[in-house]
């Protein structure tokens, strides 16, 4: 994964809500998937390397299961089905694998998607700086620009 897009998912993280922790972590799964598919056919370690971060975040994911729901159980199953597909493709060192599980997320994260955007609960970070993005006199470039960036937020040493 590319240090810009580590500093995307940073910065999405940042001012996420609990439903867009869950939408930014299935999209982190899948950012290490793509580099899985993209490495395979080149680099193993590589290959064994993105499979085992996607299944770190799949894990994660299991682990933060909450069972007092019904829905739980099924995502349990699904998980397990992708970590499944994951391990052999390591195993195996087959692509087909990788996408089998992939298939099988896109599904379950089309429907995170669509709650995160009806949840409409405060941030879960407090005290963090806002990000304006826009267009400055370069054509086709971006900037970012920290506002409120004082100082001290809050962390005293």
């Amino acid at each position: 994964m590319t240090q810009e897009k580590k500093q995307e998912f940073t910065r999405r993280l940042s001012c996420c809500n609990r439903g867009g922790m869950v939408v930014i972590m299935y999209d982190i799964l899948f950012a290490y998937l793509e580099d899985a598919k993209a490495s395979h056919s080149e680099d193993y370690a590589a290959f064994k390397g993105s499979v085992g971060k996607a299944q770190q975040v799949l894990r994660r994911l299991m682990d933060d299961l909450d069972f007092t729901y019904p829905v739980a159980g099924s995502l349990y199953g699904a998980y397990q089905f992708a970590n499944k597909h994951l391990a052999l493709a390591i195993c195996k060192n087959e692509v087909q694998n990788v996408q089998d599980a992939q298939r099988v997320l896109k599904n379950l994260y089309e429907g995170f998607v669509e709650a995160a955007r009806q949840d409409t609960s405060e941030p879960l970070m407090q005290h963090t700086q806002q990000v304006v993005a826009g267009m400055t006199y370069h054509k086709g470039s971006l900037t970012e620009t920290l506002q409120g960036s004082e100082n001290s937020r809050g962390f005293l040493a």
